[in-house]
């Protein structure tokens, strides 16, 4: 692991978060792997896998801290995420609150505490959504989702402007609409297609571009 790039994912233990774990296994990267529990697919292709990790909890940072003592990091994708849907009249507000501790504050605490491990040329990649903008916002309602991710983007940018000094760069990369779980399988792109896509904007991230907000297709999306 010590000669490879070291890439950590947070919930990568299935849909696009597996996909951007096989995807940069064959890059070459050291995959470390992090997830609530782990699944067969990840372990056959993460060089470590850092599981019963809560990324809402300080318990869960620090184990996540602890598994990784000694290593650098190159790329942290911010990936683990949650959907759900909230009707105007009867709103969740327990479903919102949820979704903004994993959706918005999960990765930043996760930014924050990882920090030491990254320098010069590291950089991170918030998995976030268009349904978190609000100049795109058309069709209303999912409102913790929406109020979440736009959320999750304002934290991505004031990190770009806080971490370009120290030379890491930051994005914020909408996936697509990914046959996954997360809905249903009703999506219009493969996992596989839309890692190849995140991956293409992760490698063109550079100190110049840091804090853009992306579609995985190479468009610059509006907040």
């Amino acid at each position: 692991m010590s000669d490879s790039k070291v890439v950590v994912i947070t919930g990568a233990n299935r849909g696009i978060g597996l996909e951007l774990a096989r995807h940069y296994a064959v890059e070459g990267f050291a995959v470390i792997g992090v997830c609530r529990q782990s699944s067969d697919e990840l372990a056959s292709v993460a060089a470590q896998v850092i599981d019963g990790v809560d990324v809402t909890t300080n318990a869960g940072i620090e184990k996540l801290e602890s598994g990784l003592a000694g290593k650098r990091i190159d790329l942290l994708i911010n990936n683990a995420g949650l959907l759900q849907d909230e009707q105007l009249g009867s709103i969740d507000f327990d479903s919102i609150r949820t979704q903004m501790e994993i959706n918005a504050y999960a990765p930043l605490r996760v930014t924050e505490a990882l920090l030491p491990f990254m320098g010069p040329g590291s950089k991170i990649a918030n998995i976030t959504s268009r349904m978190g903008s609000i100049a795109d916002n058309d069709s209303g309602g999912r409102y913790g989702y929406r109020a979440s991710k736009a959320a999750l983007n304002a934290f991505g940018k004031s990190l770009a402007v806080d971490l370009r000094p120290k030379g890491i760069a930051v994005a914020q990369l909408h996936p697509g609409y990914v046959k996954t779980r997360m809905v249903n399988f009703g999506g219009l792109i493969t996992p596989a297609d839309s890692a190849e896509g995140l991956a293409e904007r992760i490698a063109s991230l550079t100190l110049e571009n840091t804090g853009s907000f992306w579609h995985s297709n190479g468009e610059e999306l509006p907040w």
